[in-house]
């Protein structure tokens, strides 16, 4: 029979089919050929004789998407969930999970909550800085259900990865959005008998028939090392109508002469927040890229 992956721990996986879940392991082949079942999985499995409803996974049916951090499949959008005060926005954290979904080709919407501890001011200066990021800007608030209707509307008929930082509300928004959530944690958390439920693997829940949220541990950092400085621009998208202005084509945007996105930049027209933060990461490539040149001639 066919299902999906909600939950994977410790080599079991849990898969919800006509039957109800079954808990299952992963048939050896896929250890043999170097493949991991992920959550988001579409899988065939076969239940295994008895009640206890345990199964095996017999097949993973082919992945629309994969993303690696988190690992998940099958994803079509990214919720990014921060709050607008405590704790205050990490905005480099922010601005290197945009760049590692669209370096994906993950549409992402991005949730400032806890509007109901903050005031316009604070809202303004978010909205200013990310409204020509290339993503949706939603602001809203968990414990008072503002704003949820419209991030309802934007999660329909997708399956969205919800992740951000520790401390953010991001429970208390999916607990809102799903209460059954709690009800189910619960359950499998009995089924597992691993303990009380603290969110450290991605679990998939069902808003309706064609509606997914994925939920994943809090992150407090992301590496962009797969990234060359040099296309770190390319993740800027506000920077792409003022380059044609800058005096070389490559231009880094950084220490040149003439550079149209610095003098964007001094106009209010680029978020000063997003230029610093774009700097910071571009000096972060570099110096990644320098040290491994340097591994690289020690060893030649």
């Amino acid at each position: 029979m066919k299902g999906r992956i909600v939950k994977g721990i410790a080599g079991f996986y849990y898969v919800y089919t006509s039957l109800g879940l079954l808990e299952c392991r992963a048939k050896g082949i896929f250890r043999k050929d170097g493949i991991k079942p992920l959550v988001g999985d579409e899988v065939e499995v076969e239940a295994l004789p008895g009640d206890d409803m345990e199964g095996n996974i017999i097949r993973i049916l082919p992945r629309k998407s994969m993303l690696i951090r988190p690992a998940a499949a099958n994803i079509d959008q990214a919720i990014i969930i921060f709050a607008i005060v405590r704790p205050d926005p990490n905005y480099n954290l922010l601005d290197r999970f945009l760049i590692r979904m669209r370096k994906q080709d993950i549409p992402t919407v991005i949730c400032f909550n806890k509007t109901d501890l903050s005031g316009e001011d604070e809202m303004k200066a978010l909205l200013d800085a990310y409204e020509n990021c290339g993503h949706r800007v939603l602001f809203l608030s968990g414990e008072k259900g503002e704003g949820l209707g419209t991030l309802k509307e934007a999660l329909k008929g997708h399956t969205s990865v919800v992740a951000g930082p520790s401390g953010v509300g991001k429970s208390t928004i999916i607990n809102a959005l799903y209460p059954e959530a709690n009800m189910e944690t619960g359950s499998l958390s009995r089924k597992i008998d691993r303990g009380k439920h603290t969110t450290r693997h991605a679990e998939l829940f069902a808003l309706s028939q064609d509606t997914f949220i994925m939920d994943t541990p809090g992150f407090t950092s992301l590496s962009l090392e797969d990234t060359d400085k040099d296309e770190l621009k390319d993740y800027y998208p506000e920077f792409e109508k003022y380059e044609p202005e800058c005096r070389f084509a490559l231009c880094s945007h950084i220490s040149e002469p003439v550079c149209g996105v610095r003098r964007a930049v001094k106009k209010g027209l680029i978020s000063p927040i997003r230029y610093e933060n774009y700097t910071r990461l571009y000096a972060d490539l570099k110096d990644i890229r320098r040290y491994d040149q340097k591994g690289k001639n020690r060893t030649q």
